[in-house]
């Protein structure tokens, strides 16, 4: 195991425990305060269920969204900072009857949640952005010396990315070739369509990207 996927299985692992750990004494507490002010039955151990699931819900998106390197929709913040104000605030409701110190440890598996996706995303982000190290990361998907390709346009530079994104297993959509690179509906298929010819083997001149001296250099 690389140095690389050691870090990102260690910070999943953690991630999992302090998530596993943090929303079951979350959803306790909830339920606890709830029950406390009237609810009672199904529905006083569903709604917990509501606050938490907000914040994992809100941070999936973002994660998803660090992962594809786009910008994340305004709602998942909000939804993110709305899930974090309530439960916080059920928590340290629920350990008021211990004092400050019992709310202030009541307070934090909330915090302690959302602190361990955010360096989750730190670090999927950091992976998503560091160049590829192997011969595959060119989109030509052979052995042999890794290539720089210059793009000569943004077409070319579409074709590329594309390339590289689908050897690295998170092809990017069309309408992101439409927004990185400028490019129009029909250009953006046509994109797609070249990559994925020269991928099967079935490139022709017209499909195939240009590679000739002047824009691709052996390392």
């Amino acid at each position: 195991m690389t140095g690389d996927k050691a870090i990102r299985w260690a910070t999943i692992g953690a991630v999992t425990v302090v998530a596993i750990v943090a929303g079951w004494v979350s959803y306790r507490h909830a339920l606890h305060v709830v029950s406390e002010h009237g609810e009672t039955g199904w529905l006083a151990r569903a709604y917990p269920l509501t606050i938490d699931g907000v914040i994992v819900a809100a941070s999936m998106v973002l994660l998803t969204a660090a992962r594809q390197q786009t910008r994340a929709h305004p709602l998942a913040y909000t939804a993110l900072v709305l899930g974090i104000t309530a439960t916080v605030a059920v928590n340290v409701a629920a350990g008021l009857a211990f004092g400050v110190v019992g709310a202030v440890i009541a307070g934090w598996p909330a915090p302690a949640l959302v602190i361990s996706f955010e360096l989750l995303m730190i670090v999927v982000r950091s992976l998503a952005a560091a160049p590829p190290g192997d011969e595959t990361a060119n989109g030509l998907g052979g052995s042999g010396p890794v290539l720089t390709q210059v793009a000569r346009d943004a077409e070319e530079a579409a074709r590329f990315a594309l390339a590289a994104s689908m050897a690295a297993g998170n092809p990017i959509s069309g309408r992101q070739l439409e927004t990185r690179f400028g490019l129009t509906r029909s250009q953006a298929t046509k994109v797609r369509q070249s990559v994925l010819a020269a991928s099967n083997g079935h490139a022709t001149e017209e499909t195939r990207p240009e590679t000739g001296d002047h824009d691709v250099r052996a390392q």
